[in-house]
């Protein structure tokens, strides 16, 4: 049964840019409260009030905690904080996990980088874009904010089964992450929560930007989309809203592709039909 999502309150871990920015203020426009978990600097600090300013004029609250995400001291702070928020509805409704935080070393040297992936490199990256998801899903349902009805998003990617020369330990955490969504899956099963991987096209976002190879995969990925274009961060957010408005949790322990069928076309030869 769908319903409103209006009054109800997400927490997104990412929020201050690309695909969590996104789902934010999209799921604001909804009328739901926006809790967002950002790590960033004072540089940008006008950029991010402006940004809970923006969800605040759509009349829904809005509070960003400057903090990092992936830290135990973080939770124990905020998850008190997002209970006393929301004591008054129904808990955390929606959670979104959206770091984007980790190595691009790749793990043997080559031209260009003289030394390959540390052990430090490559655990803090799975701490940070995988593990933290079980942290945090243990510390909410702790606390009694994930409940009948929630839902749980993590954000994964085609480099689980594509390969690029800077990718390898990201590729790891997203492979562990949606391997972290299907277990939290069937243990949350009985309290009626749902997680599921959302596996967004390649969408220009400032993580992105920051892989070497970025831009020939960008390039070959718009002319791989059936839709002649990438994906946008609003496609996800899009796709969150209405996934988040049934309280079924049936629909769950899955990777959905969020990408106008471009792994799909990726995988044959697609050309754009001209003209008849």
């Amino acid at each position: 049964m769908l319903k409103s999502l209006e009054g109800s309150w997400c927490l997104v871990l990412g929020a201050s840019s690309g695909i969590g920015r996104a789902i934010a203020l999209g799921l604001a426009r909804e009328g739901v409260h926006v809790a967002g978990v950002h790590f960033d600097t004072a540089a940008r600090a006008e950029e991010v009030e402006a940004i809970v300013d923006e969800i605040r004029a759509l009349g829904v609250e809005a509070r960003f905690f400057n903090a990092n995400a992936a830290a135990k001291a973080t939770r124990a702070e905020l998850v008190p904080k997002l209970a006393e928020l929301t004591g008054a509805t129904d808990g955390i409704r929606i959670l979104v996990h959206s770091l984007a935080f980790g190595t691009l070393v790749p793990f043997l040297p080559r031209e260009g980088w003289e030394k390959p992936v540390s052990v430090r490199q490559l655990e803090m990256t799975l701490d940070v874009m995988a593990h933290s998801l079980v942290y945090w899903t243990q510390d909410l349902l702790a606390a009694g904010l994930l409940r009948d009805g929630s839902k749980v998003y993590a954000m994964t990617s085609a480099g689980t089964s594509r390969h690029l020369p800077s990718y390898g330990a990201v590729s790891a955490a997203k492979s562990a992450l949606e391997s972290h969504v299907r277990q939290l899956a069937c243990e949350l099963a009985p309290q009626g929560v749902a997680v599921n991987a959302l596996r967004a096209g390649t969408t220009l976002t400032p993580a992105l930007r920051r892989i070497p190879e970025h831009a020939g995969y960008v390039e070959r990925a718009a002319e791989n989309n059936p839709h002649g274009r990438l994906t946008r961060p609003d496609d996800v957010a899009e796709a969150v809203a209405l996934l988040s408005r049934t309280s079924s949790s049936w629909l769950t322990g899955n990777t959905i592709g969020v990408d106008g069928a471009e792994l799909h076309a990726a995988a044959g030869a697609w050309e754009v039909p001209g003209p008849a």
